[in-house]
């Protein structure tokens, strides 16, 4: 009688462990506590495995995002489906942000973090701020006319992810619609990806260092003694995110058959770069690969994932208005529940360009305030020493709300192989996602990444 998979892994020596991504990024974070802690004036020092790492992941978004939606799309059995799994992803997207934001204001009014601090609006400054926090204003004009770059080849070197995807998508129909004088091309990006992919997988292996660098950077410069009072603002929306994703996400999941827990556990490695590194762009193709490893079809995750990632800004949203009524309270400022609610519309279009924009949701916040005008620019100082905390619980949040999106756009297309993804969270041996035929009956590989042989561990 062969064991069980949780047998055979007790069996496994300390080696075995110490080769697992996941230990070693714990090894990473652990070492950053003790180093922050214990050296804070090397902190900026220590900062450069966090830059590098994130850097090298940066570098590589772009072709691993062009091979994902150019394959996605090249290979659908039409035009209109690229359209409707589109359609249904944005509609997903606004109907979230808006329950996100929904309950930021349920929580900012119901327990008023920011009451009581009694502000002066005089005794502020904005010379602590971030310089790109009070020079960039937001609006919709601009942030639509920056989707598309200024040529197809500058769209893989400014550094944005929604330039990449119109290219990329532009790029696929163009292949779908000549047909078969194009599919040498396909084939083309289809070997690349591996190539990508290949380079992806040496590129996680310094994820360790990342996480030591971004954890002491953290402890040493920052540290718990610095938060006073702000320690309720980082407590509650912590807890909110929380409850947001067990219950909303939770919920969703359980509606899609999965189990919420259990795709925690099946994403570690990268909730915990996410955790150590503050960047959510650091695991985009890692998300890709294991999204599709998990059950959900090629085209749907080639364009939900990414757009995700500048449509569905969950964490983004919850901080943008909870941190708003906090400026708001700490300045004995009321705001009438007409007035919330115009702040609510204003920044579910502000918000949809975070991603895009250097510094994040810090300096979305910055823009729709800016907008709004219900609280001075200077009142951001008051945050801008804890958005780092901040960051934590809305990049978690993102991150984990864009995978339960494709999951839930791919069962809502009729494209997710429940029974695969029981399976691969279970922590079961997977062979690789069944191949896909195109319309001329030819067969394909739904995906040929490293690592997607079997499953990674559940345990």
């Amino acid at each position: 009688m062969s064991s069980s998979p949780q047998a055979t892994a007790t069996q496994r020596g300390v080696g075995y462990w110490l080769r697992q991504l996941w230990v070693q990024v714990l090894i990473g974070v652990a070492a950053g506590i003790v180093a922050g802690a214990a050296w804070p004036g090397a902190a900026e020092q220590m900062q450069l495995f966090s830059d590098g790492f994130v850097a090298l992941m940066k570098m590589i978004v772009a072709p691993v995002l062009f091979c994902t939606v150019v394959l996605g799309v090249g290979k659908v059995d039409s035009i209109g489906r690229v359209g409707r799994v589109g359609a249904k992803s944005l509609l997903y997207f606004v109907v979230l942000t808006g329950l996100c934001m929904v309950v930021g204001l349920v929580v900012g009014n119901v327990f008023q973090p920011g009451a009581g601090m009694h502000i002066d609006a005089s005794d502020l400054s904005t010379q602590d701020l971030p310089e790109n926090a009070t020079s960039t204003h937001l609006n919709l004009a601009d942030f639509l006319l920056s989707i598309i770059p200024t040529t197809m080849f500058s769209a893989f070197t400014e550094g944005e992810i929604l330039p990449v995807m119109l290219v990329s998508v532009l790029f696929g129909i163009g292949i779908k619609a000549v047909g078969e004088p194009a599919e040498g091309l396909l084939r083309g990006v289809e070997n690349l990806s591996k190539v990508v992919f290949k380079v992806v997988g040496w590129v996680m292996r310094t994820a360790p260092l990342g996480a030591f660098g971004g954890l002491a950077l953290t402890v040493g410069k920052y540290g718990i003694g610095t938060l006073h009072q702000l320690l309720i603002l980082i407590t509650l929306f912590s807890v909110t995110c929380l409850l947001f994703i067990l219950v909303v996400f939770g919920g969703l999941l359980r509606y899609t058959g999965l189990n919420l827990f259990k795709l925690c556990r099946y994403l570690k490695e990268e909730l915990m770069i996410i955790l150590a590194t503050c960047s959510s762009e650091a695991v985009l193709p890692r998300m890709v690969d294991k999204m599709t490893h998990l059950g959900a079809s090629r085209p749907v995750v080639g364009l939900t994932l990414p757009a995700g990632y500048s449509f569905n800004l969950d964490g983004t949203a919850i901080y943008l208005t909870m941190s708003s009524l906090f400026l708001a309270q700490a300045l004995d400022i009321h705001m009438s529940l007409g007035e919330q609610l115009v702040m609510l519309g204003i920044m579910m279009i502000t918000s949809k360009g975070a991603a895009g924009v250097p510094g994040g949701a810090f300096v979305v916040l910055a823009g729709s305030v800016g907008i709004i005008g219900h609280v001075p620019m200077a009142a951001l100082a008051l945050i801008v020493g804890i958005d780092r905390f901040l960051n934590e619980g809305r990049i978690l949040t993102t991150v984990l709300g864009n995978a339960v999106a494709t999951i839930f756009i791919a069962k809502w297309e009729g494209e997710f192989d429940l029974e695969r993804a029981k399976a691969v969270l279970d922590g079961k041996d997977v062979p690789p996602p069944l191949r896909e035929a195109d319309e001329h009956g030819r067969e394909h590989p739904a995906t040929d990444l490293p690592g997607t042989a079997t499953a990674p561990a559940a345990g």
